[in-house]
């Protein structure tokens, strides 16, 4: 039986050009210019600059005329917004995140794995100045993150061997570089029911990230507290871990999970 070819529909080639010139803007190249949208999608100038023109006339793109380049603009962000707000996820969990917060005096997040990073939600700061250094929105390399280890820890056999495929790269002398021994923290991971990650995003930086389930006993989601490590000292990690789980079940049950 041959697959039929998939329906062509008027316009769906300009809308798919406009997506991917937004998503060509990025934590790492927040800012870029014609010729690097351009290349980045893979488009002559011409068109580019069409799409760029059309995208800055709704807002969702910003011009800066002195550099001639172009970030996201006051629509993308108000669109992301809508987005989270209207997430389950975020609905059930942004009260916990408060009380963790609160108890614990640090920041407290909601991610999730995208490809091979995992995606801030969420968040809510404590009461110290120092310490609060995501952002909503802001993705981490996943195997370099407590939230990562977690995600990454519950994904199906095939998919977990796939992604321990690729490297994992060093991004301090703590981060976890070997497959192997990737794959053994994994292991302990769902054995503990949690995750650390001390030092091995950014030096001085420790996180506990625990799993978040829906309805159906999947992970979808992490929740993490981290700050500074002269604050979440190794001595603290067990009764903090404690209280990072009971607050990822809690936000479980609200997403119809019964343990």
């Amino acid at each position: 039986m041959t697959s039929r070819p998939t329906p062509h529909y008027p316009g769906t080639q300009a809308v798919s050009r406009a997506l991917s010139v937004l998503k060509a803007f990025t934590d790492l190249q927040p800012t870029l210019s014609l010729a690097e949208v351009s290349r980045a999608v893979r488009l002559n100038k011409t068109t580019t600059y069409r799409l760029l023109s059309a995208l800055e006339k709704e807002g969702l793109l910003m011009r800066n005329e002195r550099a001639e380049a172009y970030h996201l603009g006051p629509e993308a962000i108000a669109l992301g917004w809508r987005a989270i707000r209207a997430n389950n996820l975020y609905s059930a969990s942004h009260s916990e995140l408060e009380a963790l917060a609160h108890n614990l005096r640090e920041t407290a997040s909601l991610e999730v794995l995208r490809a091979d990073v995992v995606l801030i939600l969420d968040e809510v700061h404590g009461d110290h100045l120092l310490g609060n250094l995501q952002s909503i929105g802001t993705s981490w390399p996943a195997h370099t993150t407590s939230t990562g280890k977690v995600l990454l820890a519950h994904l199906p056999d095939d998919e977990r061997e796939a992604f321990l495929k690729s490297p994992l790269p060093r991004l301090t002398p703590q981060t976890i570089t070997s497959a192997a021994a990737f794959r053994r923290e994994l292991a302990r991971v769902r054995e503990q029911g949690y995750a650390t990650a001390v030092e091995e995003l950014e030096a001085g930086l420790v996180a506990i990230g625990a799993p978040i389930r829906n309805g159906a006993g999947r992970v979808v989601a992490a929740v993490s507290l981290g700050g500074p490590t002269h604050r979440l000292t190794s001595d603290r990690l067990p009764e903090i871990a404690a209280q990072v789980k009971k607050t990822g079940e809690r936000i479980s049950q609200r997403l119809g999970y019964k343990s």
